[in-house]
């Protein structure tokens, strides 16, 4: 039986990521073994390629701000395993998971040998123990993130308040399907019947798919860029985005984040829209000066964060070919007139080459290509492959570890410059813990 904090981390740990066939049986035996936990939450579900961390963090502060208790269930974490079970913004305590590990342990014993080789998985325990704890640690909202696609993911046991997805890109593709469709139709497998549904910025085809499945499950989408708009409002300091923001009558202007990026200024209105949502649902008022407190106060470790302001470092978690593409584009939009130097090390099962290529595409950027420690068992692409991937070798030079790839831009950056270190959010956990160490 688990007795200690770092015994529970290895029983979390120890299990399998995959199954072979994706199904959610297990998971809602394993609940309805514990007392289905999950039906006693009020909950948001948040699904999408990228962009569903911010979204929630988002959503989390804009109900803090009405004074309202906010549970949230994220991954992956940054600095501890902890974070992904908070409590407005506070992680689990070391205590309470492990209580929650005794809690589940036994069930989790009794399914290995009821299931054979098909016991939980290791995201299925996270879940489990997210659910138990907010069942007897109750508030008054849970926002739910999916680990993976949405259909077969172990959080689709829950009948959300609002179901949400952000973004459709491709990622993932062995699991979930190599063109948008098929993955956008993984998404929306978290659509549930008459539960209102909110989406980000999406494409023509993936839109399709959502308007489709909500048309079946009779409900209704509202869509960004067509249900609800924002339009940039940029302002004179060079940190954060200001936007205005329309949805039938609601019509604000001046609202304002403390996070960079046109995908951010996304990600703040499909919080937004879902927030509304919720509160029409339950003929509950809104309050403007909240909406713009909840907005402006949040903030998201990992994504375009500042780590030292002289020379400015940064850290984004981009760690996929859609969310290159926007990291680009804020590149372009906030940087145009600096030297960027990009620390990049990626997981050798993503796209790097085009992670690569399209960074090269912003003409002031050089880029380093190194490694890191990769999670588990998941491997680390080599510099030697991340540099062979692009066939001009000007702006891209090699460095055999991250901390020396760091050192040799150190060297060379003026004070004007940018320093960004990206490509993972494994990675970027590993190098905030190491600037946090330093301090």
């Amino acid at each position: 039986m688990v007795e200690t904090y770092a015994e529970a981390l290895q029983f979390i740990h120890g299990r399998d990521r995959f199954k072979k066939k994706p199904t959610l049986d297990r998971m809602r035996q394993f609940m309805h073994i514990l007392g289905d936990p999950q039906a006693k939450l009020n909950t948001i579900h948040v699904a999408g390629t990228n962009g569903k961390g911010s979204t929630v963090a988002f959503l989390r502060d804009l109900f803090m701000a009405e004074g309202q208790t906010v549970g949230t269930f994220t991954s992956p974490f940054i600095t501890r395993f902890n974070e992904r079970i908070s409590t407005d913004g506070v992680p689990i305590s070391d205590d309470d998971l492990v209580a929650m590990v005794k809690r589940i342990q036994p069930v989790v014993d009794r399914l290995d040998r009821e299931l054979a080789e098909e016991g939980p998985t290791e995201f299925e325990i996270d879940t489990a123990l997210m659910f138990c704890y907010f069942a007897s640690h109750p508030v008054d909202v849970v926002i739910v993130e999916v680990g993976l696609g949405g259909l077969y993911d172990s959080t689709n046991i829950i009948t959300p308040a609002v179901s949400v997805i952000t973004t459709i890109g491709l990622d993932h593709m062995k699991i979930l399907g190599d063109t948008i469709p098929q993955i956008a139709t993984q998404k929306a497998g978290i659509i549930k019947s008459g539960v209102p549904v909110v989406c980000g910025r999406l494409t023509p085809d993936a839109l399709a798919v959502m308007d489709q499945t909500a048309a079946s499950k009779q409900t209704d989408v509202r869509a960004l860029g067509r249900d609800f708009t924002v339009k940039n409002q940029p302002k004179a300091e060079t940190w954060g985005e200001r936007f205005a923001y329309t949805w039938g009558d609601h019509r604000w202007q001046h609202l304002e984040i403390d996070l960079l990026g046109q995908y951010q200024i996304d990600n703040a209105a499909t919080a937004l829209t879902a927030f509304i949502t919720y509160h029409q649902q339950r003929h509950l008022p809104i309050e403007i000066a909240d909406i713009r407190q909840g907005l402006r106060q949040t903030a998201w470790p990992g994504r375009f964060e500042r780590l030292t302001t002289e020379p400015l470092i940064a850290i984004d978690g981009a760690h996929n070919e859609p969310a290159m593409v926007e990291l680009a584009q804020l590149l372009r939009q906030h940087f145009s007139q600096h030297d960027v130097y990009i620390v990049l090390a990626v997981l050798a099962d993503k796209q790097y080459d085009q992670m690569v290529r399209t960074l090269l595409k912003v003409p002031n950027v050089h880029i380093v290509v190194t490694q890191f420690q990769g999670p588990g068992k998941r491997a680390a692409a080599t510099p030697q492959a991340l540099e062979d991937a692009v066939t001009s070798q000007k702006r891209i030079s090699m460095a055999s570890d991250w901390p020396s790839a760091l050192k040799q831009v150190l060297t060379n950056v003026s004070a004007d410059d940018l320093v960004l270190l990206t490509g993972s959010l494994y990675f970027i956990s590993e190098v905030r813990q190491y600037f946090k160490d330093a301090d």
